[in-house]
Order: C-alpha cells, then structure tokens, then sequence
C-alpha cells in the first residue's frame, strides 16, 4: 500500500472536519430567530452558490442526461441534507457544540460501518470491529458524561 492511500484521504478528511468545524461555529453563534429554518436554508443557499460556481469551473458534458440519470440520488441525498441540517440545528442549540461528538461518533457506526458493511457490502475486518467497539463505548462514556453534568446519576 502506497503511503499516498493513508495520507491523502486523512488530508481530504481533515480538511472536511475544519469546515464541519466552520458549520458548528455558525450554528451556535447566529442568534435566535421565531424560524430556526432559515438559517440552514440561509446557510444551504450560500453554499450551493458556491458549489454552482465550483462545478462550472470544471468541463461539463452531458449535464441534462447526468441530471436525468441521477436525479433520485440527487433527491435522497437532498433529504439527507435536508434532516442533517434540521436535526444538527436543534442538536447545537439545544444541547450545545459538545454534542457534536455524540452526532460524529453516531455517524461512525451509521455510515461506515452501517452503510459501507450492509448497503454496500464493504469487507468488514478485524479492525473496522474494534473501531465499532471504540464507538459504541465513546457514545456510552458520553452520554454518561452528559448525565455527569446534569446530575442524572
């Protein structure tokens, strides 16, 4: 295995935890408003400005048949994005940033282990468990922590 295989996908993954990093400061910083949809929709606008203007940036052919092809997984992914905004919004205003590693830890076991193992069928090895196993106990000493703090036991 190429040293590239491990260090590139953990530089593109780092790079996208500081933007995920960027998101949870606007999320807790912005101020309380009657709506709280609108500043995931807000905050969605300006971004797919800004991926409108990267996309074109690149050669594109065929947009109409891409579009036409893959319009139900434009759909689902929209209402993925859809509930991660709305539920990520509740999650930081109501139970503060912290809570960030509850929603992380979860997306571990959901996303890599749940959809690469059983939607996509990805090989499963001893270290994608114990991985599984760490992120089972990290959502456990959380929330344990969590009731710490509130003094719920």
């Amino acid at each position: 295995m190429k040293i590239t295989e491990i260090i590139v996908p953990f530089l593109l993954a780092l790079v996208a935890a500081f933007g995920n990093a960027i998101v949870t400061i606007g999320h807790k910083n912005a101020t309380n408003y009657p709506n709280p949809f609108f500043f995931g929709a807000i905050s969605l606008l300006i971004a797919s400005a800004g991926l409108f203007t990267i996309a074109f940036l690149y050669k594109t052919d065929n947009l109409g048949q891409y579009i036409s092809t893959n319009f139900k997984w434009f759909s689902l992914a929209g209402l993925g994005m859809l509930i991660l905004n709305v539920f990520l919004y509740f999650l930081y205003r109501g139970y503060g940033a912290n809570s960030y590693t509850l929603y992380a830890v979860l997306a571990i076991i959901t996303t890599s282990i749940g959809v690469s193992v059983f939607y996509y069928q990805e090989k499963l090895n001893f270290y994608y468990l114990v991985s599984l196993f760490f992120a089972i106990a990290t959502v456990f000493f959380f929330l344990k922590g969590k009731s710490l703090l509130l003094n719920l036991g």
